[in-house]
């Protein structure tokens, strides 16, 4: 039990630390900092790989505890070991909290990957909507401007002879 302590508490520091991360990427992708986002995913990147670690080590210690008290590792609960743990409150408690920690933290990264993720999806809306709009006043027709000889000067709508003009 003190294995599958000790592991399940560095997840929870690994994913409270993931959570806190997610939560910074927040203002980042509303602010559109691209430096500052490719930060972010290279660590958040390094926290996965830590989880992953954490998790097979996890898998390993309740292998060998479903295998001790004779039950199938698929059907093994945290829950269930934290009830069997009723004559041993320390270890039972310790787990309990364990239990609500990760589930605090992987529930909030939950919502603060979605609400990510919906920002990135508008984010990326806006641009293609940018786009379209760019490539529109590029094909806008010409208007019927004529010069003193009365010949079409051939001017294009809302285009500039340069293209396009970042201080506009």
């Amino acid at each position: 039990m003190e294995n599958l302590i000790d592991v399940l508490e560095k997840e929870c520091v690994e994913y409270e630390g993931l959570l806190e991360l997610s939560q910074k990427k927040t203002p980042v992708i509303v602010g559109g900092d691209l430096e500052a986002l490719q930060k972010i995913t290279d660590e958040e990147q390094d926290y996965a790989s830590r989880i992953t670690n954490l998790e097979k080590k996890r898998t390993v210690v309740y292998a060998d505890i479903a295998n001790v008290i004779n039950k199938d590792v698929n059907t093994l609960k945290l829950d269930y070991l934290i009830a069997m743990l009723e004559s041993r409150p320390a270890e039972r408690d310790a787990l309990a909290g364990l239990h609500d920690r990760l589930k605090t933290a992987v529930r909030g990264l939950q919502r603060v990957n979605e609400q990510n993720r919906e920002l990135l999806t508008n984010a990326l809306e806006m641009v293609e909507f940018e786009m379209n709009l760019l490539q529109a006043m590029k094909a806008a027709p010409e208007t019927a401007n004529y010069n003193r000889g009365a010949y079409n000067t051939g001017n294009t709508m809302g285009v500039t002879p340069g293209g396009f003009d970042a201080k506009q």
